[in-house]
Formats: C-alpha cells, structure tokens, sequence
C-alpha cells in the first residue's frame, strides 16, 4: 500500500468522521438554530462535486470519503429543516 493512498484514506476517514459528534449532539439536543442551511446546502453540493471528481479520477480513497460525508451533511441537513420546522 503507497503512502499516497494511506495519506488519502486517513485524510477521508478523519474529515468524514468529524461530523458524527455533531450529527449526535443534534440528535441529542433537537437544537439546529445555530446552524447555517445555506453553509450546509453549499457544502453538501461540493462534497457532491468532490465524489463526481472521484468517480471520474477513479480514486477509491475519494469516492468512499465523499459517500460517506455526503451521508452525514445530508443526514444533518435532514434534522436542520425537521428540526427547525418544529421550532416554528
């Protein structure tokens, strides 16, 4: 295994991985109000650019990251409008 591919793979994991504390505390709290739609919305749409670039590169490491991630941001995106919704 190259250290190209070890650093691509630690480089997705850890960013990938990063939004489940956050992903727990909305669950945990109901509280979405100080997150930004449009911030997530725009970052969910490059992560989505980022597996498209993957998949055309054919780049493991990034296809797997950024499926992963796009899970998660739309997971939250999902609690942001359900969340706020009820809040109204």
């Amino acid at each position: 295994m190259s250290i190209t591919l070890v650093l691509g793979i630690a480089a997705g994991f850890l960013c990938t991985v990063s939004f489940i504390p956050q992903i727990i505390k909305i669950y945990s709290t109901k509280n979405v109000e100080d997150l930004s739609l449009i911030t997530f919305s725009v970052f969910s749409l490059g992560v989505f650019l980022w597996l498209i670039y993957g998949i055309l590169i054919k780049e493991p490491p990034i296809i797997i990251a950024n499926i992963a991630t796009l899970i998660f941001i739309v997971t939250i995106l999902i609690m942001k409008i359900r969340y706020d919704k009820k809040g109204r």
